[in-house]
């Protein structure tokens, strides 16, 4: 199974409720895919006006295609939600993220051809990027990371980010058929 074979269904799937954009340039450097998700809800009485309270739910997702992964990539990954993701994505170059604003996931989704060694496995589980805006009156921002491998067919995520890694083993199903 190819990289780009996975990339393209799991795209298809995360185009029912995400923007994806085709390739995403970060710095000058072109990654193959972005998707951003996008959902308010709010409680109101009898008439908009009366507004009790609102939320704003935001997710980032960029995808990576590799050939193996390595701490160099990790720390690439660490290094886009910190000083790209967060500042510019989330808080749009402000201080914090808009009123309204409940959370932020970021997420790098790494597709590799060769399975992880243990040193890389060890460093998806650790993994870990929060942040939180004013005690977080105005949300948190938190940082998921998934590795697919084509090889061996699994799928590595951080704690936070372990709630995604059935879509992407599913997938995984999905192109085999």
């Amino acid at each position: 199974m190819r990289t780009a074979d996975y990339l393209d269904q799991l795209l298809r799937k995360y185009s029912g409720t995400f923007d994806i954009y085709q390739p995403y340039v970060i710095h000058g450097k072109e990654y193959p895919a972005y998707g951003y998700f996008f959902s308010h809800i709010e409680k109101y009485i009898l008439v908009r006006e009366a507004n009790m309270w609102s939320a704003d739910s935001y997710e980032h997702i960029l995808f990576i295609e590799t050939e193996s992964v390595d701490q160099a990539l990790i720390d690439e990954a660490y290094s886009i939600v910190k000083d790209y993701i967060e500042p510019v994505l989330v808080c749009k170059g402000e201080e914090m993220p808009a009123e309204g604003h409940m959370y932020s996931y970021m997420t790098i989704s790494l597709i590799s051809e060769q399975p992880l060694s243990k040193e890389m496995q060890k460093a998806i589980k650790r993994f870990k990027y929060e942040k939180s805006y004013k005690f977080n009156i105005r949300g948190f921002s938190q940082a998921h990371i998934i590795c697919a491998t084509m090889e061996d067919k699994k799928v590595y995520t951080n704690y936070v980010g372990r709630k995604s890694a059935k879509l992407f083993q599913d997938n995984f199903k999905d192109i085999c058929l």
